[in-house]
C-alpha cells in the first residue's frame, strides 16, 4: 500500500475520531445540568407523594435551581418550588470554607436572596452551621433565628453526636409536629460510628426532644424497620415529633447496598471520579435511568426502602451535584 494511501486512511479515522469526539461533546454540553437536577428531585417528590401524599422532600443546598437560570432575579420555577417542602442549607454562616469560620457575608447573602424567594412560597428553611465555640454557635442561632430560619449547630462535621452546647435562646417543646412548618427544631445525626450497637444509636436519639430528626436509613450495613422508628417518632417528653432519612442523589456512595464491587476496576458509564473530599462517594449522570432506578421506582430502590420503612421524608443531598459538569 503507497504512503499516499496510508497517510489518508490515517486521516480519515482521525477526522471520524475528532467528530464523534464533538459530538459527544456537543451532546454533553448541551444538557441542561441544573433542570435535569430540578426535574430529577420532581419525579422524586411526585413517585413519593402518589404513595404517601404527606411524604416530606427537603433538597439540601442547590438554592440556585428555584430559578431558570441559577440568579435571584430570575424566572422562579414554581413547579420545583411546588415539589418540596423545604430547602436544607449547610454553611450558610458558619462553615463555608472552614468549620468555626464565619462564612463570607457576600456569600451569605447571595444564598439568602434565594431561600427569601423560597420563604415567600412558605418552605421551610432549615440551616446547618458548623461551629462549636460557644461565641460562633450562639451567634449562628440569632442569626438564624433573626431570618426565620430553624438551625442546627453542628460541632462535627461528621454528623456523628449530639451537639455538647446548646444556644443560649434554644428551647425545646411539647407541641406535636404533624408537618414540616410546625418544626421549630431539628437534629442531624446521620453517622452512628461512635456507638457500639444500634440499640445505643438509638436510645440517645429517643432521648432527645428535637421536633424533626434526620438520620440514616441504615444502621451499619442493615435498615432501619418500621419498629426501630416508633419510639424515635415520640419526643422523650411524650409529644409527637418527624424523622425524615438522609439519601444522596447527586452521588453513589460505595458503603451503600447498592454498590458492585466491580464498579471499582470497570465502572458503569454513568459513575464518574471520587470525590477527593468525601473518600468513597463518586460523581454520576444523575440524569441517566440507570442512576434514578437506584434511587427510586421499585422495591429495590433507596426511596422505595426509606417509604416502606415508616420515614416521614426524605433528606436529599448533593443537589448542587451540576456544578460537576
Amino acid at each position: 500500500m503507497s504512503f499516499f494511501k496510508i497517510s489518508l486512511i490515517i486521516s480519515s479515522i482521525f477526522i471520524i475520531i475528532t467528530c464523534t469526539n464533538i459530538n459527544n461533546s456537543n451532546q454533553q454540553n448541551n444538557i441542561n445540568y441544573r433542570e435535569e437536577m430540578r426535574g430529577f428531585v420532581k419525579e422524586i417528590s411526585l413517585y413519593a407523594k402518589n404513595i404517601n401524599p404527606n411524604f416530606i422532600i427537603i433538597p439540601q443546598n442547590g438554592h440556585d435551581i428555584i430559578t431558570s437560570d441559577g440568579k435571584s432575579t430570575g424566572t422562579v420555577q414554581t413547579d420545583y418550588i411546588n415539589a418540596i417542602d423545604g430547602m436544607g442549607i449547610e454553611d450558610l454562616f458558619y462553615g463555608y470554607y472552614n468549620d468555626d469560620e464565619m462564612t463570607p457575608i457576600e456569600d451569605t447573602d447571595a444564598i439568602i436572596s434565594f431561600l427569601d424567594i423560597a420563604i415567600s412560597y412558605s418552605k421551610k428553611i432549615m440551616v446547618t452551621d458548623y461551629c462549636s465555640t460557644i461565641a460562633n454557635i450562639n451567634d449562628s442561632f440569632t442569626k438564624n433565628q433573626t431570618e426565620g430560619y430553624i438551625s442546627f449547630q453542628a460541632d462535627s462535621r461528621e454528623l456523628d453526636k449530639l451537639p455538647a452546647v446548646l444556644p443560649i435562646g434554644f428551647s425545646f417543646n411539647t407541641n406535636h409536629i404533624n408537618n414540616l412548618n410546625s418544626a421549630s427544631n431539628f437534629l442531624y445525626f446521620i453517622n452512628p460510628q461512635n456507638f457500639i450497637s444500634k440499640s445505643d444509636f438509638l436510645n440517645e436519639i429517643d432521648s432527645t426532644d428535637y421536633d424533626l430528626i434526620i438520620i440514616d436509613l441504615f444502621y451499619n450495613d442493615n435498615t432501619l424497620s418500621a419498629a426501630d422508628l416508633v419510639n424515635l417518632k415520640t419526643k422523650n417528653n411524650g409529644s409527637k415529633r418527624l424523622v425524615v432519612s438522609y439519601m444522596s442523589i447527586g452521588e453513589a456512595e460505595d458503603y451503600r447496598y447498592y454498590w458492585k464491587p466491580e464498579w471499582s476496576k470497570k465502572p458503569p458509564s454513568w459513575l464518574f471520579e471520587e470525590n477527593p473530599d468525601w473518600p468513597g462517594n463518586y460523581k454520576v449522570s444523575y440524569w441517566k435511568t440507570e442512576w434514578k432506578k437506584i434511587i427510586y421506582g421499585n422495591s429495590d430502590s433507596y426511596l422505595d426502602k426509606i417509604i416502606a420503612n415508616g420515614f416521614d421524608g426524605a433528606y436529599l443531598d448533593i443537589i448542587d451535584a451540576y456544578e460537576n459538569f
